[in-house]
């Protein structure tokens, strides 16, 4: 036993020595070693691992195919728990009422109710009697569970921002991917409950597979994703994210009281009046603004450098944005299985081969067409992207003709 706390002690006081044997451990659960010897060689070497040990290890092996990288998280985890190093603070964030911590605390455990008791309950009714009460129950489930794409949203338009400013990628690359695995998991279990022809077990599989990533996606934030965000992130950074939460909207409940910090002072540089003068016209900052977000359309502009620094904000978007995407690359607002898309348009755009590209899709309610257009100035050269997003059912559904005033 002396033996290993020396070796342990040695290796805290070569934290380069103690990486590089916390990634050999890593890349032996990637390639196939038994998940139990790992864990020995984890605990007689390592010990206790830290917050920013966990973030580097998961940018090391961030270039993974999304199977391998979930078979590979799920092991972590086991190997993590128990074993993570807690940060002493005199002041806890995450303890006060209206704090963006305290607000995906209280989520977690109205998710852990509902799919730890509720949902697991009427899925073992189930495995007893396929009948359509069980069905219906487990129906019902589902769909209060697909309210976490709130809580998922909220973690990847205000959470990830802010930790890639600080250099940590791992949560974007990484866990963004679990969410949409999860996504995709409940939304299948879903349509297998609503179209249910009998094949029982497959029905039993999804459902236990969603229980236990929804479980385990509750530890892995509470204890890295959380812990590593209060860790980093200023007073006023967290006024942000709290601010622009209502935008995306909360799951399961909603923060019960305005959380007021102890100190604030955001400093807004940006000009807030004034007249801007164009080739054809003069508006002030304020009828700009107004008049961009009084289009019937979601407009966003990425600069030469495939970084967001705008995007109009109407009464009602199509797809949630929040202020922590300004400054952010455009490839890191998109989930992972996306992003090679995003490159490939772009590169189209920068090498001239082309200057606009549309899609149209299916989104919840609506038909949405999505163009983009390279923007470029009078000698051609390539100065951004402007991303325009258009809900058009109403459009689709226009006959005839129109020729007076509504009443």
């Amino acid at each position: 036993m002396s033996e290993l706390i020396n070796n342990r002690e040695e290796l805290t006081n070569n934290p380069s020595k103690r990486q590089a044997i916390l990634k050999q451990i890593f890349k032996d659960l990637h390639d196939g070693k038994n998940v139990n010897e790992v864990k020995a060689h984890f605990d007689a070497f390592i010990g206790k691992i830290t917050i920013d040990e966990i973030s580097q290890l998961q940018h090391d092996f961030g270039d993974l195919s999304v199977e391998e990288m979930h078979h590979l998280h799920a092991k972590h985890t086991e190997i993590f728990r128990g074993s993570i190093e807690e940060v002493e603070k005199t002041y806890k964030p995450e303890e006060h009422p209206g704090h963006p911590i305290h607000t995906f605390i209280l989520e977690n455990k109205e998710l852990d109710k509902l799919v730890n008791t509720q949902l697991q309950v009427h899925l073992e009714q189930f495995e007893k009697d396929e009948s359509s009460e069980n069905i219906i129950d487990l129906l019902g489930d589902i769909n209060l569970l697909l309210d976490i794409d709130k809580h998922y949203s909220r973690k990847e338009n205000l959470i990830f921002p802010y930790l890639e400013t600080y250099g940590i990628y791992g949560p974007t690359n990484n866990m963004w991917r679990i969410n949409d695995f999860i996504r995709d998991a409940i939304k299948d279990a879903r349509m297998k409950l609503i179209s249910y022809n009998g094949d029982k077990q497959t029905v039993i599989e999804v459902l236990k597979f969603v229980i236990q990533e929804v479980i385990t996606m509750i530890y892995r934030e509470e204890n890295i994703l959380f812990p590593m965000a209060l860790n980093n992130f200023t007073e006023d950074e967290w006024v942000k994210i709290a601010r622009e939460s209502d935008e995306i909207g909360y799951c399961l409940i909603a923060p019960t009281e305005v959380w007021k910090p102890e100190r604030h002072a955001l400093k807004e540089k940006a000009i807030s009046e004034g007249f801007i003068k164009m080739e054809t016209g003069i508006l002030s900052l304020k009828q700009l603004e107004l008049l961009l977000n009084h289009l019937p359309v979601d407009l966003t502009f990425i600069d030469q450098d495939d970084v967001v620094r705008y995007f109009s904000h109407g009464k009602e978007r199509i797809f949630a944005r929040t202020k922590a995407v300004i400054g952010r690359t455009v490839q890191n607002c998109h989930p992972p299985r996306s992003v090679h898309v995003v490159e490939e348009l772009l590169a189209d755009f920068k090498a001239g081969r082309k200057d606009t590209e549309d899609f149209w899709i299916k989104f919840r309610d609506k038909y949405v067409y999505i163009r983009y257009f390279a923007v470029r100035d009078e000698s051609g050269k390539y100065m951004g992207t402007l991303e325009f997003t258009q809900n058009i059912d109403p459009i689709k559904a226009i006959e005839g003709e129109k020729r007076i005033m509504s009443e």
